[in-house]
């Protein structure tokens, strides 16, 4: 029994070192890292990829949880099937299909310590099939009349390039999957663009969805998409690093602290080229100020020079003493 044990022990970590690239066991050297922690899951069965390719929205709208189970009861029960489910119409890609028969989802977190307390830090999770679930708005915005995710489309089509490719839509023009959380600082979304009702989506694309609804593109694979998240360890915002305006400051000293060789502090500060630097000189900025309080100090001085004599009075009795044509008016 114990050595069964061992041999399970041994196999977990082989296996999780082969999924993970190896990024756990670099987790557990870096200061300060705690708690790291693996979820194991069983392989996706090949009839839950290809029911959710089948299943849709309205299955999905009947709060329907196994698809399967779902078909089983609507054919010994001898329901319309086209009534009640409707197809996906899209094609898992061959490596997110090849990820999700070796494990169903994935979880991976880490937490640092900060004051002798452990701060949950890092979090790499991909949704399983169960939750590879189209993008929907919530149901306070169900009522008549309510904007909806369609109302945020532009009009105006921009010009896709190499650099900037075509945003995707939020109506039928294009088919949204949310694939990762982000906890909950976003969502990665596998997209299906150009998309024609009644037609099989092949091409996909993963895109990030910001707090904002503002869409920024990624990549163009899951393989890519996975060690983009091994590369950057899991840290808060590190999706946001796809963005113009980055993430947030707090998130940025969590990237310098843990991934100072990769992670650039002002990538997203476009310059010319030259460093921006402080050219405020005190001496010229506080020049003005500085003189007139110089004056003021040495005014008493000079008046009391011309008088000539000492007395034993302060400034005001040096003044009336040097000053005899205005003594002399005033006796």
């Amino acid at each position: 029994m114990i050595m069964k044990e061992v041999s399970d022990v041994l196999r977990f970590k082989e296996y999780v070192e082969r999924l993970t690239l190896g990024i756990a066991r670099v987790l557990e050297r870096l200061p300060g890292v705690t708690d790291v922690s693996f979820v194991e899951r069983a392989p996706a069965e090949k009839r839950c990829l290809l029911s959710w390719e089948q299943v849709g929205e309205h299955a999905l709208a009947l709060n329907v949880l196994d698809p399967d189970f779902f078909i089983s009861q609507c054919v010994h029960s001898s329901l319309c099937l086209p009534f009640t489910l409707q197809k996906n119409m899209c094609v898992l890609p061959e490596d997110l299909k090849d990820f999700y028969l070796t494990t169903d989802g994935f979880t991976l977190s880490w937490s640092s310590k900060l004051e002798g307390e452990a701060v949950p830090i890092g979090s790499m999770v991909i949704n399983c099939v169960a939750k590879l679930c189209p993008l929907t708005q919530s149901a306070v915005f169900s009522l008549p009349y309510a904007p909806t995710l369609a109302d945020l489309d532009c009009d105006e089509e921009t010009e896709a390039s190499e650099n900037h490719p075509k945003v995707p839509h939020f109506d039928s023009r294009s088919r949204i999957f949310e694939l990762d959380p982000c906890s909950g600082n976003g969502k990665v979304c596998l997209v299906y663009k150009n998309c024609t009702p009644g037609m099989v989506a092949e091409q996909s694309e993963l895109w990030f969805l910001d707090r904002s609804l503002y869409w920024h593109y990624v990549t163009s694979s899951f393989t890519s998409y996975y060690r983009l998240m091994i590369s950057h360890l899991g840290l808060p915002e590190w999706q946001y690093s796809f963005t113009s305006y980055g993430p947030s400051p707090q998130a940025k000293q969590w990237a310098c602290l843990y991934q100072p060789f990769t992670f650039q502090c002002d990538s997203h500060i476009k310059t010319s080229g030259d460093l921006v630097l402080n050219k405020l000189d005190p001496s010229r900025a506080f020049q003005g100020k500085m003189k007139q309080q110089v004056q003021k100090k040495k005014t008493p001085v000079q008046s009391g020079g011309c008088g000539g004599g000492g007395g034993g009075g302060g400034g005001t009795g040096g003044i009336q003493k040097g000053s005899g044509r205005h003594t002399g008016i005033k006796r």
